[in-house]
């Protein structure tokens, strides 16, 4: 009997999709991958027991006043490994001396309450614990308890991070964040750069499914000419939202469920209504299409892939043993506290050093 071409077209699709599991599924061959040299699963056990607990229990109180410090945090995470790894450099203010990586363009929009409440979970840790655990670690931490307290999946996180001393410059910002306008052969160059793979950016992508996006940041999807992949009923509320190409206004990134972790991102790029041509363009593009599909059909391995990609991240450049050092405050390098209390005390702290 001869197959209609709806039948077909169907057994075509079956087989794509298929293929595209398989290569998720052999990707994530093992629960984590390997730890970098110096970090641990229980790097803490001994010297902050109850870190972790300490954590998760004072963002639970911070997300019920405010769920959008979640993707902030998650955010914050990103914006910190993507430059010059995994060391909290990106929680360092600038001073007279110079800007920091937050005054970069992409940094401009991190939520500044994010930043603090960090700095706020460093507070409580180092009360309990006394100066041990890094701003690192915690913003590894805050990262992963903001996707579970949201209803993503749980993850462990290997330890023993150390604080950089040095943030990078506005150049080095602007070369390793990738922006929203790209498309995803910039992508997985970006990427390819962190030897983060194909898997990686678009399991990575799906933390696009909690947050906002600025107006500034998709615009060009819609000045001077919309996007024809955007669809209509997605094109006509963000022009309500951004009525101008400048427009400070902010829109949710996943309209079915914005303060929710879960798969809907992946629906939505297949529904054409991904905000970002950073988000849209995984879809439209064959190399990463499949992958999408999978995650958009199968919200478990969308959240073993985003498990195993984090951690796989979270590794990046990281400052282990003597590197470095753990901060007494997020915001600021010891040296400099130590300096400043020198100043506040006409120079007596000098007996410090």
């Amino acid at each position: 009997m001869a197959l209609t071409t709806t039948a077909l077209l169907c057994l075509v699709f079956s087989s794509y999709l298929l293929h595209s599991s398989i290569y998720v599924t052999k990707a994530l061959s093992q629960s984590y991958p390997p730890l970098a040299e110096g970090l641990s699963w229980d790097f803490y056990d001994s010297s902050c027991p109850k870190l972790e607990s300490t954590i998760r229990r004072h963002l639970r109180k911070a997300f019920k006043g405010d769920i959008g410090l979640a993707p902030a945090l998650l955010r914050i995470h990103f914006h910190d490994c993507f430059v010059q790894g995994c060391d909290a450099s990106v929680l360092l203010a600038g001073s007279a001396s110079g800007p920091s990586e937050q005054d970069a363009p992409p940094n401009l929009t991190l939520r500044r309450e994010a930043i603090q409440l960090i700095d706020e979970l460093r507070m409580h840790v180092h009360r309990k614990c006394g100066t041990v655990v890094s701003c690192a670690d915690i913003t590894a931490l805050a990262a992963r308890d903001s996707v579970y307290l949201s209803g993503g999946p749980e993850y462990a996180v290997p330890l023993g991070r150390r604080d950089g001393q040095h943030f990078a410059t506005r150049n080095e910002t602007l070369a390793f964040l990738p922006p929203p306008t790209g498309n995803t052969t910039s992508l997985i160059a970006s990427f390819g750069k962190l030897n983060l793979d194909t898997l990686d950016l678009v399991a990575l992508s799906g933390g696009h499914t909690i947050g906002i996006g600025h107006c500034g940041s998709f615009s060009n999807r819609l000045y001077p000419t919309r996007d024809p992949v955007m669809e209509n009923s997605f094109a006509r509320k963000l022009y309500r939202t951004c009525p101008t190409s400048d427009s400070n206004n902010t829109v949710v990134l996943d309209l079915k469920s914005p303060s929710r972790f879960d798969n809907k991102y992946y629906v939505n790029l297949m529904n054409r209504q991904g905000l970002f041509t950073s988000d849209q363009d995984l879809y439209t593009d064959r190399r990463t299409r499949g992958i999408v599909t999978s995650f958009a059909l199968d919200q478990e391995l969308f959240f073993e892939s985003f498990a195993y990609s984090m951690v796989k991240m979270g590794q990046l450049s990281v400052l282990t043993g003597n590197q470095g050092e753990i901060r007494a405050n997020c915001s600021a390098r010891n040296l400099d506290l130590s300096l400043s209390s020198v100043v506040e005390d006409g120079g007596k702290g000098l007996s410090q050093f």
